[in-house]
């Protein structure tokens, strides 16, 4: 009974997190003079690895205890810089869910990052249903496969309604 009850909480606490939104507006793109500023010594103004005149803006962390906050700590284990790539994911998964853990469209895409059909996030965990770390874990790793970064997925998404 005990075991139950811890997993009512953790479940209500999830679904908490899930559910708290950070609206934002869409990000004002650094001059490159101001990239340059940020970014000493790397000669370029269009952010990392000089993708196709992309200006990165950077991010700061979102409130701690969200579905956001779980995603941007673990960006960096996929490879992405938070405060460089943290503002497009966050547009791509406004737009695609409103970071909901439970998230569900007609055609059968589910979850934060709307995987097509959800149950594909199975390879990330078990729990992918319930579980907002899953999700993104999943979701992040489709869009280092795919896009190769954030960015590139916005980007994406911009131009075609869908990443």
């Amino acid at each position: 009974m005990a075991a139950l009850e811890t997993e009512r909480a953790q479940l209500i606490a999830m679904t908490t997190a899930a559910r708290t939104l950070t609206v934002v507006a869409k990000p004002k793109l650094a001059s490159p003079a101001e990239v340059a500023a940020a970014n000493p010594g790397t000669g370029t103004a269009t952010g990392a690895g000089g993708t196709g005149g992309i200006i990165y803006v950077t991010s700061t962390p979102p409130d701690p205890n969200t579905a956001q906050s779980i995603a941007y700590n673990l960006m960096a284990s996929f490879g992405f810089s938070p405060t460089t790539y943290f503002g497009c994911l966050q547009d791509i998964w406004n737009r695609e869910s409103g970071w909901r853990y439970d998230a569900e469209n007609a055609s059968g895409a589910y979850g934060i990052p709307q995987a097509l059909p959800g149950s594909k996030m199975a390879s990330a965990g078990a729990d992918w249903q319930t579980n907002p770390a899953t999700q993104i874990k999943w979701g992040l790793g489709y869009i280092k496969a795919i896009y190769g970064n954030p960015c590139s997925a916005w980007a994406f998404e911009e131009a075609n309604g869908y990443y």
